[in-house]
């Protein structure tokens, strides 16, 4: 047996490396998709120009919500695929996808040059990733999960957003970068397009890691797979009904987090827009709050094992809404890089340790007959629902209430539905219950 992860009885172990391919793969897809949102105040002058700058980001803040209507259409058409052939299939054309969907971006000549044809195709082209991105969770969590000790299985899930926020912290440099080094004009006129081609250029190693994977849907000798070979034969709705409270607790749950997420992402445009702190600063608000992310999140999975799921995501998600709203007055009261980084540091940090138990609840409490179309599913309604709206309704609070402090109302009312359905969440991690994955 090679080194890896320990097997389970019955099971092959799951070499080392493939998970880290895993996790660099969701990465890599990720940094793809929100580079979008790093850029979007350059994207909506290129594509969406307005005599209104508002009014020209609200458009990009927009389109950046369309790539997320046909995140469920991808949840249920590439998740849906994981469990019928196969995890890494599913994986290799949500990528292929993702990086044809960049490619257009990348390429696509701006408003100026063509004329409304600009922002139909960056339309078509955000579809084309929503899509893609849609059916990537489900797949990687499941295999993810599946390939993990089960004493380790928070740690491995926590990946999954652990890659995710490696990705934001990525395309956060490379604004600072660019915003340091190339003028405002160069910026705007061309420079935001590097870092979408970056994406590309890294596409092929992306593919080239999934093609190596192994399948832990069919793996060998695995007797808890025995049900799925019928799993066809019976309709999916008796197959959900069983899971039902857990897929709506997950549903809210992924909600509530969502919104936290993208009103942390929406720091770098709060901090051009409503703050008007230096470019490089609002960039800077990324790497520091994602960058912690990558920190604590995998700290938060060794915690879920061995103290639970719920505890582990209860109390920083209290500590958050206690803090929230402070946390945003002193930032528009006394902007500056510190308060900044500090204010939203901090809140960052209890974000980190409350989100992967989540996840990783929601997904080792589902057979493995439907887990990866479930969760992707799930997963894509509330990202598509509230992730691809936030960003652009607490641009239109500010705009509308004249109050920086909009989207700290929005995220202590999301966090506080987050907090009640936790409540109601079942227990799931193995130290806690003593189940085994099924």
């Amino acid at each position: 047996m090679k080194a890896g992860v320990a097997a389970a009885p019955g099971r092959k172990s799951i070499p080392a490396h493939h998970v880290l391919a895993v996790v660099i793969g969701n990465g890599l897809e990720f940094y793809d998709f929100l580079c979008y949102a790093i850029f979007a105040v350059y994207i909506g002058k290129a594509f969406f120009p307005a005599h209104d700058p508002s009014i020209s980001l609200l458009l990009s803040l927009a389109t950046f919500g369309i790539g997320f209507v046909t995140r469920p259409i991808g949840g249920i058409v590439l998740g849906g695929l994981g469990d019928r052939i196969g995890r890494k299939p599913a994986m290799l054309w949500s990528f292929l996808l993702m990086g044809a969907g960049m490619l257009g971006l990348a390429l696509t000549p701006s408003y100026a040059e063509i004329g409304m044809a600009a922002p139909i195709l960056v339309l078509c082209f955000r579809l084309v990733q929503g899509f893609a991105l849609g059916g990537e969770v489900g797949p990687t969590t499941a295999f993810l999960i599946e390939a993990a000790p089960p004493q380790r299985r928070g740690f491995y899930g926590a990946m999954q957003y652990t890659s995710q926020d490696a990705a934001i912290v990525i395309a956060s440099l490379v604004g600072v970068v660019l915003s340091s080094t190339l003028s405002l004009a160069d910026l705007h006129a061309w420079g935001w397009r590097i870092a979408f081609l970056a994406g590309v250029v890294i596409v092929p190693f992306g593919i080239l890691i999934r093609r190596s994977l192994p399948e832990t849907l069919h793996a060998a000798n695995d007797a808890a797979l025995a049900p799925d070979a019928t799993a066809g034969e019976v309709a999916l709705h008796a197959r959900i009904r069983p899971h039902l409270k857990v897929l709506v607790c997950g549903l809210l749950l992924l909600a509530s987090t969502t919104i936290g997420t993208y009103v942390l992402t929406y720091m770098a445009t709060y901090s051009l827009v409503t703050l008007h702190l230096p470019a490089n600063v609002s960039f800077g608000v990324t790497v520091v709050t994602s960058g912690l992310a990558v920190v604590f999140q995998p700290v938060s999975g060794l915690l879920s094992d061995r103290f639970g799921r719920k505890p582990v995501m209860l109390l920083p998600m209290v500590l958050i809404s206690a803090l929230i709203l402070p946390a945003f007055w002193v930032i528009s009261h006394y902007p500056s890089a510190l308060t900044l980084y500090g204010a939203m540091g901090t809140v960052a940090i209890l974000f980190a340790l409350a989100a992967p138990p989540i996840i990783v609840a929601l997904t080792e409490s589902l057979p493995r007959r439907i887990r990866s179309g479930a969760v992707a599913t799930v997963y894509a309604f509330a990202i598509s629902i509230f992730g691809g709206t936030t960003q652009f309704v607490v641009t239109w609070l500010i705009r509308a209430t004249g109050s920086p402090l909009a989207p700290a109302f929005y995220w202590l009312g999301a966090a506080a539905m987050g907090i009640a359905v936790m409540l109601l969440l079942p227990e799931s991690a193995p130290r806690k219950t003593g189940n085994s994955l099924t």
